[in-house]
């Protein structure tokens, strides 16, 4: 059963953990130390940010982390998307990570990227879609979605998380399924 739960600064040993994992490292790109990931997820963990890091469990073990915003709340995320795709109002979007490397390669991820988006429809009703740029080296993440039920809609040339990645972005929506 997968579930999920806000982020809490006790979990940053393990958000550590996972972002220094070289599956994780490699697209993340992010610091590691224990000043680093509180101050990049301490705002949210505590909620004094718009986004919501969730960390994810399959059968009570914690085993991926979903970010979940809406770009409404990022301006500079969708002004770099803007006039590459399509962006409706209420757009929403997700990043995501299985942190555990021995989870990875099992249909986990799609399985989590699909709970998340369908509750994305209930958790927040003015959500019209998500899209999510994915750097288009990512396979196994552009695949992750693809068997979630996303549909690349575009390219986009956008900053990579990793300096040495190119601009190329694939990016992938899904709407909000009609009542």
């Amino acid at each position: 059963m997968i579930t999920w739960r806000r982020l809490r600064e006790s979990d940053f040993p393990l958000l550590r953990t996972w972002l220094a994992q070289p599956h994780v490292a490699r697209w993340w790109c992010h610091e590691t130390t224990a000043e680093a990931v509180a101050r990049d997820f301490g705002a949210a963990a505590r909620g004094e940010e718009p986004s919501e890091d969730l960390l994810v469990s399959v059968d009570g073990e914690p085993v991926a982390l979903v970010q979940r915003s809406r770009f409404a709340d990022y301006p500079q995320e969708w002004a770099e998307l803007v006039g590459q795709v399509e962006l409706p109002e209420g757009t929403a979007t997700v990043d995501y990570l299985v942190g555990d490397p021995g989870r990875v390669g099992r249909g986990l991820g799609p399985r989590i990227i699909r709970a998340v988006v369908a509750a994305t429809w209930t958790d927040h009703p003015d959500v019209t879609a998500v899209i999510v740029p994915v750097h288009a080296g990512n396979r196994p993440s552009w695949r992750a979605l693809e068997k979630a039920g996303l549909h690349r809609v575009g390219e986009a040339s956008l900053e990579p998380d990793n300096p040495v990645d190119d601009r190329a972005h694939y990016v992938y929506r899904t709407d909000r399924p009609a009542l």
